[in-house]
């Protein structure tokens, strides 16, 4: 996952100040810019880097000038890229004995699923959590038993998890009011009204849960591709999160910005950007069950989802490629051309195929493929991961460290304890927590630019301060941030996406023998969404194989 340099130039001192104002939700005078600078400020032992998915290799399929590929190989099916989406793609392939290649640009795999290690504990670069799926989710559930994580199945068939594989307690805690609460609802110093007002919300989300159409589908659905038509729900994507909630009598300041966090959380903008369908669905989609845990239970690990990821792999390892960009797909009859430059050899080379699978956001898909449409209807959400080694994290008042770790109106969505699920007794000679940020202060196409301008000592003031709102003086106690940017880290359900006509005509496939898979094409950016893409596309394959 660690790509090159993604850094572009760097920032004029009146640009960072108004961008970390932003992104702080407060001012930052010059002094603490020049003591950035410079390294002559309380942050100063702090080390680490920026890592980032190689946007110096990925950019030159803007520029071209590839020269003449050599062909160097044939194969059945070529995939192009190794995020959820591609290797759920090739383990289904390999399952059916079909021979694939993986081309994936970066040195690693995972996407934004991928993860990192340290001496002292592995860590996720992104996602970092799985919802109980649906039991209506076959295949997922399939890949889970085949995983170890899902272990059976009671006499009622309701799935059981492995105990290590569900979230340890404590797992939620919230810093309100000075103090840290149970659970990321507010609840500490909260009016009658608001609490009343929360129930109301939470138990018409239970109802949308089990609510379908006239079409006999479940309204809210996972895949989504699995929901109701109905347009009495559909309706629901043309307006924003916020506007329904206004239309359905919701005011409390505490409910709003529970919406905002869970909003900011799936899609990385908040609820006065994000549909009310797709805010919606955060909550009624989800339907998972355990015979051994509570419905509202995840399956976590220290390095989050890339335990999945490392599962997925063992299919496709021989057949991965990495450092591998591709710059151009070519139909030719029942052929495939794939273009790729070998950025280790600098060489650019050919495969040809019977079969392309392009598993790839959009935005890249359509550079590559001739005659394919402009993504500009997608938006796409950029991120911030910080993973941080320090020596402990400091105590304070109310419930104890948990999994999950949120700060009541912080700007970023708080930290999760990345060695939570660590099966040792013994204390850890340092703590390793991963602190989240949606970068949702400008627009996109801004907000992204500016992330990716400033250096690391402006990132760790910023990371460092947000945690001493709760840990009063933890810069002390940190020795290492390391820095994950993803300037494309997931797709924004804007009022209008999902139903639109956008995204529909981007899930038909573009060419008898191409076709595209990521999750993207939902419109929500989760783990279930690009394993369905990449399971569809795979399927598509197989049917002319």
């Amino acid at each position: 996952m660690n790509g090159g340099d993604t850094r572009s130039k760097p920032l004029s001192r009146k640009d960072f100040l108004r961008y970390m104002a932003l992104v702080a939700g407060g001012t930052v005078t010059l002094g603490q810019y020049l003591a950035c600078t410079n390294k002559t400020d309380k942050y100063a032992h702090i080390t680490g880097k920026i890592n980032g998915a190689s946007a110096a290799v990925g950019h030159r399929l803007r520029e071209g000038g590839f020269p003449e590929p050599a062909v160097v190989g044939h194969t059945n099916t070529v995939i192009a890229g190794s995020g959820v989406a591609g290797l759920t793609a090739a383990r289904k392939l390999r399952q059916h004995n079909i021979p694939f290649k993986v081309l994936e640009l970066e040195p690693g795999v995972g996407g934004n699923a991928g993860w990192g290690e340290s001496t002292y504990s592995a860590y996720p670069l992104g996602a970092h959590y799985l919802p109980l799926p649906n039991l209506e989710n076959k295949p997922l559930l399939a890949l889970l038993e085949e995983a170890g994580i899902l272990t059976g199945y009671d006499a009622a068939g309701v799935p059981v998890y492995n105990e290590t594989d569900l979230c340890f307690d404590p797992e939620e805690r919230l810093f309100i009011h000075h103090r840290w609460q149970e659970g990321l609802i507010p609840q500490l110093g909260i009016s009658s009204d608001t609490a009343a007002e929360i129930q109301r919300f939470l138990a018409e989300m239970e109802r949308l849960r089990g609510v379908k159409g006239a079409d006999q589908r479940f309204a809210f659905d996972i895949p989504v591709a699995c929901s109701s038509t109905d347009p009495q729900f559909t309706a629901l994507d043309r307006l924003t999160m916020k506007a329904w909630m206004q239309q359905q009598g919701y005011v409390s300041e505490e409910l709003h910005w529970y919406i905002d966090y869970c909003c900011r959380d799936d899609y990385g903008a908040a609820s006065d950007v994000v549909s009310a369908w797709a805010g919606i669905h955060y909550f009624a989609g989800r339907k998972g069950r355990a015979a051994n845990a509570e419905p509202s239970q995840v399956l976590t690990w220290p390095q989050g989802n890339g335990r999945l990821i490392q599962h997925l792999l063992q299919f496709s390892k021989d057949a991965l490629l990495p450092n591998s960009l591709v710059y151009r797909v070519t139909p030719a009859g029942d052929k495939v051309y794939v273009d790729y430059y070998d950025v280790k050899e600098h060489r650019a080379k050919r495969i040809i195929a019977d079969h392309c699978i392009l598993a790839i956001p959009q935005f890249v898909a359509h550079r590559l493929l001739p005659d394919m449409a402009p993504a500009s209807g997608f938006v796409y959400s950029p991120w911030l991961v910080a993973n941080v080694t320090l020596d402990e994290v400091p105590s304070s008042s109310g419930y104890p460290l948990s999994w999950d770790n949120v700060v009541y109106k912080g700007r970023s969505l708080g930290y999760v304890n990345a060695q939570q699920q660590t099966l040792s007794t013994a204390a850890p000679k340092k703590q390793v927590i991963t602190w989240y940020l949606p970068l949702d202060h400008l627009e996109p196409v801004a907000s992204r630019q500016y992330a990716l301008a400033l250096d690391h000592a402006h990132w760790v003031k910023l990371i460092t301060d947000e945690l001493e709102v709760a840990h009063k003086g933890i810069h002390r106690l940190i020795r290492q941030i390391d820095i994950q940017v993803w300037g494309h880290g997931m797709i924004r359900p804007y009022p209008g996406f999902i139903s639109g006509a956008v995204l529909k005509a981007a899930r038909q496939y573009p060419y008898p023998n191409v076709f595209t898979a990521h999750a993207d094409l939902s419109g929500i950016s989760i783990f279930e969404e690009a394993f369905y893409h990449g399971n569809r596309a795979a399927e598509a394959v197989l049917a002319r194989c």
